[in-house]
């Protein structure tokens, strides 16, 4: 081996592993999306859609709409502006959970379902988040399983004759705690129309993103973006978390980006902080950018 041909050899493994990096840091082909909620209140349906294409998000997910013709006068908006509405986040499951012992009240919950599947229809949107169950002092854990997945399937027949999927969301519900029993959970339908909606902030208290994320792969259908950090209350002495700006807590998003470049997702993610004007939307929409830059 001569000089040359050493040099080249012994530069060889540098590439490979500057390409390796190169491709573990790419950006992750996912869709930014936000809230309608965080968009100014003040302004039309149709300004605060320009608003959000304007500081870079192509997706929004807007809440369940009862009202018909509201419900058109935001797809006339959000059709206007070209942005796409990919989810519907369903009104009344905290209210009124389907896994409640009340029959009044878990039809309250099965119509609202109903009508934010024909909004994601009327919409485009191709999934509707719900959260599948209350565990409380008068619903067990068993109950709230059990109820809450009888009632899911007899909606699957609906969202699959609208092609929609239900997207079942973990929240601080005391319901679905690890990732093992979310993928359960899931499984138990056995139906492509059951899928997880993950949400990265909402497993911090007793998790980590990236373990649920490869736990779940492809089940996860959409995702939700938020951030906390935790300080210690001076009076209870208990660590409690607070909502902060994405990359200003503490989630490792560095491992969430890896996790999400492992399981291929390609879906969208929407972010969920509290609203604001345009500095702000857009000091947001870049920090997502960040995020999937694996910055």
């Amino acid at each position: 081996m001569n000089r040359r041909s050493f040099l080249a050899s012994a530069a060889l493994p540098a590439a490979m592993n500057t390409g390796l990096a190169a491709q573990l840091t790419a950006r992750l082909p996912v869709k930014k999306a936000v809230l309608l909620s965080m968009l100014p209140r003040e302004l039309s349906f149709s300004d605060r859609f320009q608003l959000a294409v304007a500081v870079g998000f192509s997706e929004v997910e807007c809440p369940q709409t009862d009202d018909v013709k509201i419900a058109e006068e935001i797809k006339k908006a959000a059709d206007g502006a070209r942005i796409r509405i990919h989810s519907v986040m369903n009104g009344d499951h905290w209210r009124y959970p389907l896994s409640s012992a009340d029959p009044a009240v878990v039809e309250r919950s099965m119509k609202a379902m109903r009508t934010s599947l024909q909004n994601a229809h009327l919409w485009g949107a191709d999934t509707v988040l719900l959260v599948p169950a209350v565990v409380n002092a008068d619903t067990s854990y068993q109950d709230a399983w059990r109820r809450s997945q009888k009632q899911i399937r007899e909606l699957i027949p609906l969202a699959e004759k609208l092609k929609v999927v239900i997207a079942v969301e973990e929240v601080w519900n005391k319901f679905l705690l690890s990732p093992l029993e979310f993928a359960r959970y899931v499984d138990d339908f056995q139906s492509p129309w059951v899928k997880a909606y993950f949400d990265v902030g909402n497993v911090v208290l007793w998790g980590y993103p990236q373990d649920w994320i490869r736990t779940l792969g492809k089940r996860i259908v959409k995702l939700h973006f938020k951030d906390f950090k935790f300080k210690v209350n001076p009076e209870t002495r208990k660590r409690e978390a607070e909502f902060v700006n994405l990359r200003d807590g503490e989630i490792d998003w560095k491992a969430v980006h890896a996790a999400l470049g492992e399981i291929g997702y390609q879906g969208s993610a929407t972010v969920e902080l509290s609203g604001g004007g345009r500095e702000y939307l857009a000091d947001v929409s870049h920090r997502v950018d960040m995020i999937l830059a694996g910055s």
